[in-house]
């Protein structure tokens, strides 16, 4: 087993403290920079976890040790969960490293990859080898996973998406009139597994790197998803995904995301997120170099200023849909009170 350093746990446990230690009852999420890939560490207040994606492979272990880090200073000793949303290096690469580091319960995904080829086999080989150490889960959009206390809904999987809306979901979405398709996606992004998570009024989506179209069928003509507290933008913040039709109608009140210096955080997603309705804030994990100024959060909303650093953010949410954000990098924390309305 790979031994990463007491000094990068230590590092990684006190960029993760808060500026105040939360309380016992909160829903923990990490948000883990694996340059521009997805890493997302769940952290129950009854202590299970789950990751969402594992960063890219090679870097000679780079993301897997900063989740084994993360997970360290999070207290987490074993992934109850491991969710790959699609068979792409930056989301699956790292499983198998991590799958050394730490115990894995379940390993979910959405079934066999649809891509083929010289990497993409060896890709794919190497998760399946990985996943052999557990058990595996394969999902279809509506099925749930077994957290206690969160509510965690599959709602695209495979290249299909929920028939019916999520409890209090389900309104006609005017936006779905202005809506242009793009391109048919045949690629594993439009067959990635999208989660909707909840606890107790604090709601929020993460869907991988879902494509333009697939989005769209989520919310029209009826918008089967509602509104959520928190978004993780959609794939890095490439316009390819990140359609107005969805992040408009979700109404996020806080965006995150992860995308890396020289990845994602493209201008024309960066203002659909922006210009969502209700939103207060967007928290990047890096300054999107070729964005500029106009198109970045405020300092104090960026995780990481430069391609040098690997800044986390973390998100600790209330039972009554309150909860804080802090900024690893400056250890500051800015808390959102519960919605006063729903749907």
């Amino acid at each position: 087993m790979r031994r990463f350093s007491a000094a990068l746990l230590a590092l990684t446990a006190l960029a993760f403290a808060g500026a105040q230690t939360p309380p016992p009852d909160s829903l923990d999420i990490y948000f883990i920079d694996v340059e521009g890939g997805q890493s997302t560490l769940f952290v129950t207040p009854s202590g299970q976890s789950l990751l969402v994606d594992a960063g890219w492979p090679g870097f000679d272990g780079r993301d897997a040790d900063r989740i084994a880090a993360a997970a360290a200073g999070a207290g987490v000793k074993r992934l109850d969960y491991l969710l790959v949303t699609h068979y792409h290096a930056d989301h699956v690469g790292g499983v198998p490293a991590i799958a050394k580091r730490l115990p894995v319960g379940t390993f979910v995904d959405h079934g066999p990859s649809v891509e083929s080829g010289e990497r993409p086999d060896a890709l794919y080989k190497s998760y399946v080898d990985a996943k052999g150490s557990g058990r595996h889960l394969q999902v279809k959009p509506g099925d749930a996973l077994p957290l206690n206390g969160v509510d965690v809904r599959v709602v695209s999987s495979g290249g299909d998406v929920i028939s019916r809306p999520l409890p209090g979901a389900g309104a006609d979405n005017p936006l779905c009139r202005d809506f242009k398709p793009l391109d048919e996606d045949k690629t594993e992004n439009a067959r990635s597994v999208g989660i909707v998570l909840a606890y107790g009024s604090f709601r929020m989506i993460d869907i991988g790197d879902l494509t333009w179209n697939k989005e769209h069928d989520l919310v029209c003509p009826k918008n089967l998803i509602g509104t959520v507290d928190l978004y993780l933008t959609t794939h890095h913040g490439l316009d390819i995904s990140g359609a107005p039709v969805i992040v408009h109608a979700i109404r996020p009140r806080v965006a995150v995301m992860n995308n890396g210096a020289k990845k994602g955080g493209t201008p024309r997603a960066w203002q659909t997120v922006r210009d969502s309705p209700g939103l207060q804030d967007l928290w990047q994990l890096h300054y999107a170099v070729d964005a500029g100024a106009a198109h970045n959060a405020p300092e104090p909303f960026i995780a990481n200023l430069d391609e040098k650093t690997s800044y986390g953010i973390k998100v600790s949410a209330r039972r009554d849909g309150s909860f804080a954000v802090t900024n690893a990098r400056t250890n500051q924390t800015k808390r959102y009170e519960a919605a006063t309305s729903r749907f």
